[in-house]
């Protein structure tokens, strides 16, 4: 009598894990209907300022949070710096490099970035303020998202957020911090690279030609 080979279950796909639920017009919609829009904030040479400008930025930046009349979140991304694309930047160098002295230097340079790499753990920091907006900013009808409409909910996001969006950014710009609101093609590369960390910042082709989810299993 032959006997059946027993068979793993069917594992759910990574996307069903994922709590996005789409990406429009530069809006974070989740799967219970909250969205948010992400704006990244460019970093600053701290220690490098005199006493008094850091006296100055950090009373400006606890001003501006004092000041706002809405949630926002703060993120801090830190992950290792991949140099790698940056290393073969410098092999063009050195190979279009004519110069014996020239190419020798950018050589010794290239070694250096190497070595200070090797020893040392060298980190990509990237600052964002998220913007929050919850269903329940729908009245009674957000209080259960089975009965909305996606479509609905994205209009009545944009409407909320935009507006507390277009605030913070001239906050952030009285203060002298750049500043600039991710848009799909950006957001969708940041959350591809976050659910898969073994991408190391890989850029993706222009969103509008996938015509299937491209978020893979880690």
């Amino acid at each position: 009598m032959s006997t059946q080979k027993p068979t793993s279950p069917v594992k759910a796909s990574t996307q069903s894990f994922i709590e996005i639920e789409e990406i429009k017009d530069d809006i974070v919609l989740m799967k219970n209907f909250s969205a948010s829009v992400v704006i990244e904030v460019g970093a600053v040479n701290f220690w490098l300022l005199s006493t008094e400008e850091q006296t100055s930025i950090i009373y400006s930046y606890a001003g501006l949070l004092n000041s706002l009349s809405f949630p926002v979140q703060i993120l801090i991304l830190s992950k290792k710096m991949d140099v790698s694309l940056y290393l073969d930047y410098l092999d063009g160098k050195i190979n279009l490099q004519t110069n014996d002295l020239l190419k020798s230097r950018i050589a010794s340079y290239k070694e250096f970035i190497k070595n200070v790499v090797k020893k040392n753990t060298v980190l990509e920091k990237r600052f964002f303020f998220v913007v929050p907006f919850s269903p329940l900013e729908l009245g009674v009808s957000g209080a259960s998202p089975g009965s909305l409409n996606k479509k609905y909910v994205i209009s009545r996001a944009k409407t909320s957020l935009y507006p507390k969006r277009d605030n913070l950014l001239r906050l952030l710009a009285k203060i002298g911090l750049r500043a600039s609101v991710l848009q799909n093609q950006q957001l969708t590369e940041l959350y591809y690279n976050l659910y898969n960390p073994s991408s190391t910042g890989r850029r993706l082709a222009p969103i509008e030609s996938y015509t299937d989810v491209v978020m893979t299993q880690g």
